[in-house]
């Protein structure tokens, strides 16, 4: 039985409804949508009879709609200020563009989410949108968080840092910029120019002499007392009048700090403030493009060419340029420019803060629309523009051009990558190219810290985002290469069966590749015989003779080994796949072995929380003195009771 929910949202202010987490309990109305076999002969008809029994239960009200297909799958996400009057519109097939008449064909079901107003629907489209990514909605690839610059609160020596993720440190934020390379760029030369430290305060209250930072001149080492609380005060401040904009005027008094400097014959003073200009300057010469008619604005532009899109945005902060990032929205071919733009936007705002100003290179659909929303999230006033003259139009020309050579390079090398999968099927004797390869290895030291690691390949090069790690349970398997890869290959292929039967969701791989010799095809053979696992080409890649690269051996059931000429480009290929599951492996096991190094053993303790290891550790000086100590000196220990003391006697003393 097919069913249809209607969801009417309680009313709610604009900023809560756009977040599925605190969105308060839904009132729903199941509709009974069984279709007779007369109802609906082919598949097109009973979408659209589908669709037609969810009108009747639509109210004249805004709201979100989302089109599901048999499993439950959501294939697309709308919003509506109308919501009868726009679902009406999948019912006349002939006028939707293919996408949609794909997606109508596909649909089983509907949900209805009511909302107060229409802006409020269109916050809750790009969220739902973001996180269910219908297959047939224009989505944001490559979303990651950008870095800030954060000069921190609370403290009385702030520190300036760089910050990634949730608001989550007290202090004021100064970004984003465009990538971690320009933002460490940029903290270097505010560490030469201010002097303000970057320690965590735990290093920062248990220093005793300045570190290297205050040797190399980046540091005005506050936790040794070489430096007022007044005068550092005075460089904080100097640093956010600088990072919000008032550059010339900091510029400005450091100069006149070091004429008056030299002039009092205190050289060093006046090189001190010479080196610190130099570095401001470096900071705006490394931004290229400023645009200091729009202080704090984002410039967006777009371009479409090979049934590919490619949307270059450049961050401008206190009229200076942060950085800018290329973006290629997915599902974008047959969609006007305005429109790719508009769902770009919606979704590209969703966790970031809007600036005061966005400038286009497209009017949007629902300029108006969009506006309204991104202000009701930001709290304040959004401007959405499309400049015609003046630097701000020169500006989205410069971010269209940037747009249009980002996209040619990818079309460029996705031409290629294609040529090289296609090699790959001819070399494997495969019937079709393949879409997915996944490359295994292993990594361990002496059976420590076994990983396996799960690398993969397509169409567009490496997809970073389905990478897997796999810690090595099984304690006897660790250390045996084999036992390992039967563990992660069994781990990965079982979870595959159970969570993707059907192979539907384009994460089973064509082809999967493995680091090693016969001995370890032998066993992943096995595993999927094991498991059922059919349609998959299995390959194994050893080195040569001396570990030479050009000289590897392939591995096939059923075929000879069997070599591929020095200068053979899928040969290349292969081997950077190879090199790239080698480097994750090894990156991810030594990650790990780090972090053990730093292990202490008081985190096996009950009861040892962070606070109480660094008071364990600051009176006996490391954790073999917290594991030699005898039990009256624990107890001595401020935080720690005679209790939890012989709980801690008793963890490094078993035998009593």
């Amino acid at each position: 039985m097919t069913k249809i929910a209607v969801m009417s949202a309680p009313e709610t202010d604009q900023k809560t409804a756009a977040t599925p987490e605190t969105e308060p309990a839904a009132d729903i109305r199941v509709v009974d949508a069984d279709l007779a076999p007369d109802e609906a002969p082919d598949a097109v008809s009973r979408g659209v009879a589908v669709i037609s029994r969810t009108l009747k239960t639509l109210p004249d009200k805004p709201g979100v709609y989302r089109m599901m297909n048999a499993k439950g799958d959501v294939l697309y996400v709308g919003k509506a200020k109308n919501l009868k009057k726009r679902v009406v519109a999948y019912t006349r097939i002939a006028q939707l563009p293919m996408r949609l008449q794909r997606m109508v064909t596909e649909t089983a079901a509907m949900e209805i989410v009511v909302t107060s107003t229409e802006v409020e629907a269109l916050l809750l489209e790009s969220n739902y949108i973001k996180r269910l990514k219908p297959r047939y909605n224009i989505l944001l690839r490559d979303d990651k968080s950008f870095p800030y610059v954060v000069v921190t609160e609370g403290h009385d020596y702030p520190r300036i840092i760089k910050h990634r993720g949730a608001r989550s440190i007290p202090g004021q934020y100064f970004g984003p910029f465009a990538s971690a390379g320009a933002v460490n760029q940029t903290l270097t030369h505010l560490q030469k120019a201010f002097l303000l430290r970057t320690c965590s305060d735990s290093v920062f209250s248990s220093r005793t002499r300045p570190c290297l930072l205050y040797q190399i001149k980046r540091c005005a080492a506050p936790c040794v007392d070489r430096i007022s609380r007044e005068h550092y005060g005075e460089l904080v401040e100097e640093s956010r009048a600088f990072l919000a904009g008032e550059s010339a005027r900091i510029q400005q008094a450091l100069a006149k700090r070091m004429e008056a400097a030299s002039e009092n014959l205190e050289f060093e003073e006046a090189a001190m403030y010479r080196d610190r200009i130099r570095a401001l300057t470096r900071i705006q010469s490394h931004q290229e493009v400023n645009l200091p008619s729009a202080p704090d604005a984002d410039v967006m532009a777009i371009h479409q060419a090979g049934g590919q899109a490619c949307i270059e945005v450049f961050f401008f902060r206190a009229g200076q340029n942060y950085g800018n990032r290329a973006y290629f929205p997915a599902h974008s071919q047959d969609a006007e420019p305005g429109e790719v733009l508009e769902a770009f936007i919606g979704q590209f705002y969703d966790n970031k803060e809007p600036p005061k100003e966005v400038l286009l290179s497209h009017d949007l659909p629902q300029a108006p629309l969009m506006a309204e929303a991104l202000s009701a999230k930001a709290e304040r006033k959004v401007r959405l523009h499309v400049p015609k003259r003046g630097d701000r139009a020169a500006m989205v020309v410069t971010a269209r051009r940037n747009a249009e050579e980002a996209l040619g390079r990818r079309l460029a090398e996705s031409s290629a990558q294609r040529k090289l999968l296609d090699g790959v099927a001819e070399v494997f004797d495969m019937e079709r190219t393949p879409e997915r390869i996944e490359v295994y290895d292993n990594s361990h030291i002496q059976g420590s810290n076994a990983i396996g690691g799960m690398i993969v390949a397509g169409p567009e090069g490496f997809m970073k985002n389905s990478y897997r790690k796999f810690n090595i349970k099984n304690a006897e398997a660790a250390g045996d290469d084999y036992a390992m890869m039967r563990e992660v290959l069994t781990r990965r292929f079982a979870r595959a069966m159970k969570e993707d039967p059907d192979r539907d969701r384009g994460q089973w791989p064509d082809v999967v590749l493995i680091d090693g010799g016969q001995g370890q095809l032998k066993v992943v053979q096995e595993v999927f015989d094991d498991l059922g696992v059919e349609d998959v080409t299995l390959v194994s890649i050893a080195k040569g003779p001396d570990r030479d690269a050009g000289r590897e051996r392939f591995f096939m059931t059923g075929r000879e080994p069997f070599q591929l000429p020095m200068r053979h480009p899928v040969l290349y290929f292969l081997q950077r796949l190879r090199d790239e599951a080698h480097r994750f492996a090894i990156g991810t096991h030594r990650a790990r072995r780090s972090k053990d190094i730093t292990r202490t053993g008081l985190e096996d303790v009950p009861g040892i929380g962070a606070r109480r290891k660094k008071a364990l550790l600051h009176h006996f000086g490391s954790a073999r003195g917290v594991r030699e100590a005898a039990l009256r000196d624990l107890e001595s220990v401020e935080g720690i009771s005679a209790a939890l003391a012989r709980k801690i006697y008793d963890h490094f003393h078993p035998e009593g």
